[in-house]
C-alpha cells in the first residue's frame, strides 16, 4: 500500500515508524515531515489543512490510505473530502471531530448520554463568567471553547487566576478558540489517558497512558503540549478501564450515531479518576502526543493493521496483542518553552542513540540545516523506550537523554514519578 500520514510531529513521527514495521507499506509519504521522519519517508509539502489539495495530491501519488495526525485537519473537514473522492482515511469527519473542536459540544453530548463528567457552564460573554467564578470560588478549571494546541485550559486555583484567565482568552490569546469559553468544577483523583479506535459501530481499547503536562519537575509551572508520558497507566485497572468503557466511551458512540455522526478514528478520552470511579475531562479526536509514541513502540506493525481495520469497517474481527511490557518518553523541549525560545540551535549527538524495538528518538520540531539538526520547534525531541517493568523503559529513556549534546533543550528528570515511587 502507498500510505500518505498528515502532520509533522512527535505523534506523526512514531505513525511512520510503526507503519514503516509493517510489510504492507509499500511507499510512505509524510506531509510535511520533519527531520527524523525525513530518515524513513519521504516528506512532502502540502497545506495538510485544504482539503481539495490533500485530496489532488493523494491522486497525484497513488496513494491507497491517509492517516491524519493532528486536530486541525479533521476539524477543517479533511477527512469528509477524502471519503467523498472514494479514498480510504483513518480519522473522524468534521462533525464528528467536533467532540475536540468545540468543549461545548463535548458538554452537550455528555449531558445527553449521560456520562459523568464535571459540572460546567458555558459562555459568550466576559462578564457572565467573570460572575460565575465569583460565585463558585476556586480551584476551578477555564476552558477555551476551541482548538488550542493543548493549551487553552487553566486550572485556576484562586479566583483572581481564573478571572485573568476569562479575560486573556476573551482578549484573544487563544485566538478564535478563546471566543467562548467552558467553566468546570474542578475534579480531583488521579488523570490518565484511554485511547479506543472506532469504526463507526465498535470500539475497540488499545491502551492506556499517563502525561505529564507541566513544564516544572513534580508537576509544577505553566501547562504544555506534553513533557513525557509512559503506558499503561496503573490506574487504569481492568475493571476501571471496563467502567471507562462502559459508562463514557460507548454512550458517547452511541449518542453520536444518533445524531447521525458515527465516529470513526480513534477517540482519546482524558479521564479523572477517583475511587475507582472515572469521570470524563475531554475528548481528543486523535492520539494523543507524547502518548502515541508510547502507545506506537508497544503496539509495533500491528497498529498499522488496526488503523486500516477501523477505516474500513472492520474492528469487529481486529484484536489487540500486547506484550507484558512499559514504555516511556520524555520529551526534550528548547529552553524557554512553553514561552519564547531559540530556533535553529544543533544538537548533536543523535547518531549514536540506539534505534530498535526497545529504543527510539521520535523527532517533533527538527529540521535540517547544513547538513545538521537543528531545533524547529519548542517540544524537539522525544526519547522513547521499552521495558519489562516501567523502572527498566525510565532508564534506558534516560540513558538516552544523556547522550544528547543540546545546550539550548532541556527535558524533565521526573517523568513518571508518581508511578515509580
Amino acid at each position: 500500500m502507498n500510505i500518505l500520514i498528515l502532520g509533522g510531529g512527535g505523534r506523526e513521527h512514531s505513525l511512520a515508524w510503526a507503519a514503516m514495521q509493517n510489510p504492507k507499506c509499500d511507499k510512505l509519504i509524510v506531509a510535511p515531515g520533519n527531520a527524523g521522519i525525513a530518515e524513513i519517508a519521504d516528506c512532502a509539502r502540502l497545506d495538510i489543512k485544504d482539503p481539495g489539495a490533500v485530496v489532488q495530491f493523494v491522486g497525484d501519488n497513488a496513494i491507497d490510505f491517509v492517516i491524519i495526525g493532528p486536530e486541525a485537519p479533521l476539524a477543517a473537514g479533511v477527512a469528509d473530502a477524502l471519503r467523498e473522492a472514494g479514498i480510504l482515511v483513518f480519522g473522524p469527519d468534521q462533525a464528528a471531530a467536533r467532540l475536540e473542536a468545540s468543549k461545548a459540544f463535548t458538554k452537550e453530548i455528555c449531558d445527553a448520554a449521560q456520562v459523568p463528567t464535571a459540572a460546567y457552564a458555558h459562555f459568550t460573554d466576559a462578564q457572565a463568567a467573570r460572575d460565575y467564578i465569583i460565585a463558585q470560588g476556586a480551584p476551578i478549571v477555564v476552558k477555551a471553547d476551541g482548538l488550542a494546541a493543548g493549551k487553552g485550559v487553566i486550572v485556576a486555583m484562586s479566583v483572581d487566576e481564573a478571572l485573568a484567565a476569562v479575560d486573556d482568552m476573551f482578549a484573544g490569546s487563544f485566538g478564535a478558540a478563546g471566543a467562548e469559553v467552558v467553566i468546570e468544577e474542578f475534579m480531583t483523583g488521579e488523570e490518565a489517558s484511554f485511547f479506543v479506535l472506532c469504526d463507526g459501530e465498535e470500539a475497540l481499547p488499545i491502551g492506556t497512558a499517563q502525561d505529564h503536562k507541566r513544564v516544572g519537575e513534580g508537576d509544577t509551572g505553566p501547562n504544555t503540549g506534553g513533557m513525557g508520558a509512559y503506558s499503561p497507566a496503573p490506574v487504569m485497572t481492568d475493571a476501571v478501564t471496563q467502567r471507562a468503557l462502559d459508562e463514557i466511551v460507548r454512550p458517547t458512540l452511541a449518542e453520536m450515531v444518533r445524531r447521525g455522526t458515527p465516529y470513526r478514528g480513534v477517540l482519546y478520552a482524558g479521564l479523572m479518576i477517583e475511587n475507582g470511579a472515572p469521570r470524563l475531562v475531554e475528548y481528543n479526536c486523535r492520539f494523543g502526543d507524547p502518548e502515541c509514541q508510547v502507545l506506537m513502540l508497544r503496539l509495533g506493525a500491528q497498529a498499522f493493521d488496526l488503523m486500516q481495520a477501523a477505516a474500513e469497517g472492520r474492528l469487529g474481527e481486529a484484536q489487540v496483542t500486547w506484550a507484558a511490557d512499559h514504555a516511556m518518553t520524555v520529551v526534550m523541549a528548547a529552553k524557554g518553552y512553553p514561552g519564547s525560545y531559540e530556533k535553529g540551535t544543533p544538537i548533536r549527538g543523535l547518531d549514536a542513540l540506539p534505534e530498535d524495538s526497545q529504543h527510539m528518538c521520535f523527532h517533533a520540531g527538527t529540521a535540517e540545516q547544513d547538513g545538521q539538526i537543528v531545533a524547529s520547534g519548542g517540544r524537539v525531541l522525544n526519547l522513547t523506550a521499552r521495558g519489562v517493568d516501567l523502572k527498566q523503559a525510565h532508564d534506558r529513556a534516560y540513558a538516552m537523554i544523556d547522550m544528547i549534546d543540546w545546550p539550548g533543550g532541556f527535558c524533565r528528570r521526573d517523568i513518571g514519578w508518581r508511578a515509580l515511587s
